[in-house]
């Protein structure tokens, strides 16, 4: 790992890893030269490694209503959502609520 590196984990939980190619973790190498937010992160996931039905995932700039996200273990709404800047070691997790019939 370079010190230009931001390391973080992904998570996905509940269906939500169906539409990341049915991978529940993944550990990424951000450039760390940037400041990354839950925003820039959500916009590279949608380029990167989002797989199927994008809009399953996100709506507009976020992610849609029935998606939980957790980083380290906190709700990401006490932490200011988009806005959060993602520190070294994070763990953001996405849970979805939504279930087909």
């Amino acid at each position: 790992m370079s010190a230009k590196e931001l390391q973080i984990n992904l998570e996905f939980s509940a269906g939500a890893e169906l539409l990341f190619g049915n991978i529940k973790r993944r550990k990424l190498s951000l450039d760390g030269t940037v400041k990354w937010t839950v925003a820039s992160l959500l916009k590279w996931m949608h380029a990167n490694i989002l797989t199927e039905r994008p809009e399953l995932f996100l709506q507009g700039d976020t992610v849609r209503p029935g998606i939980l996200v957790l980083i380290n273990d906190t709700d990401w709404e006490l932490l200011g959502e988009l806005e959060y800047e993602l520190q070294p070691n994070d763990n953001v997790l996405f849970i979805s609520t939504l279930h087909g019939g």
